[in-house]
């Protein structure tokens, strides 16, 4: 019993701060519009090919490929993909 509430007193203070840590990375990312996190995320590997290069579909794929690719999250991909479908 003593082990289990040491656990505790370390472990939820770690929990509590990575919960706050993910919440203001997101918040972030949600005042980042799709064309900013394409020009911040996909110049850093590559030349960005124009949003008219590629159509819809094209695009969806190139997105979930480059999530994994480049480590981005759920909602930068789909800000992404967005802002270039949107221009195309």
């Amino acid at each position: 019993m003593k082990n289990l509430k040491t656990i505790l007193v370390f472990a939820l203070p770690l929990a509590v701060g990575l919960f706050l840590a993910a919440s203001c990375v997101s918040t972030k990312v949600a005042m980042k519009s799709g064309a900013q996190l394409w020009g911040e995320n996909c110049v850093r590997c590559h030349n960005t090919p124009s949003p008219a290069a590629y159509n819809d579909t094209d695009w969806e794929t190139i997105g979930l490929h480059m999530r994994i690719r480049a480590n981005l999250t759920a909602e930068e991909t789909r800000k992404i993909v967005e802002f270039l479908q949107s221009a195309n």
